[in-house]
């Protein structure tokens, strides 16, 4: 089992975090991926990938400016200059004592936790733990782009228990969903429509 290292925690608070990861490591956090933060002892707190920024600074608005910008430049911009990409991640529930819960976690992380990608039997254990409660956590968060992480969410979820043998999960989470959202028609529709635009692999 491959154990990926995003990055470390930057700031947090109940509902959420921000971490901060190198350039060089962007293709390991992606929207709507899940991910852990292991705390003391044994609990860990999971949740989603729903927001990738990458700030400019002063070199940057100098070097876009730039007639040319060779490619050595621009790696050593990007491979030797301490600037983090900043990854938003909404927590969905915990671990402790190997229970998993669809509930906030107690507390936050702490400032320089790592962070790690799930792996595909980690997001089997966890979205297969209860009745879809974490599904909750994401459609109240009013200021995400909330169909799209759904859909990216269950993309990935869907992909993952095909591979832990389980190829109905995706109809019963899409099932959830609508019995969640029966009455709120325009956000249904919204998320019916980005989940049929989702490729799920075998």
């Amino acid at each position: 089992m491959t154990v990926l290292e995003i990055g470390r925690l930057l700031r947090s608070n109940t509902t959420g975090c921000v971490v901060g990861c190198r350039v060089t490591d962007l293709d390991v956090p992606v929207f709507g991926g899940m991910v852990r933060i292991p705390l003391q002892g044994d609990q860990q707190i999971y949740g989603l990938i729903h927001d990738i920024r990458i700030d400019d600074d002063g070199l940057v608005r100098q070097l876009v400016t730039a007639a040319e910008i060779t490619d050595e430049v621009i790696l050593d911009n990007r491979l030797n200059r301490n600037v983090p990409v900043e990854v938003g991640v909404l927590f969905i529930g915990y671990e402790h004592g190997g229970v998993i819960s669809h509930l906030v976690p107690p507390r936050p992380p702490l400032t320089l936790d790592r962070i790690y990608s799930c792996t595909p039997e980690e997001s089997c254990r966890f979205t297969s733990a209860g009745r879809f409660g974490y599904f909750r956590h994401i459609l109240r968060a009013a200021d995400l782009p909330v169909p799209e992480l759904l859909a990216a969410h269950l993309q990935q979820a869907g992909a993952d228990q095909n591979h832990c043998g389980d190829p109905g999960w995706l109809s019963a989470a899409t099932r959830e969903l609508i019995i969640l959202l029966r009455d709120d028609y325009p956000v249904l529709m919204a998320v019916l429509g980005s989940i049929s635009d989702m490729q799920i692999s075998a």
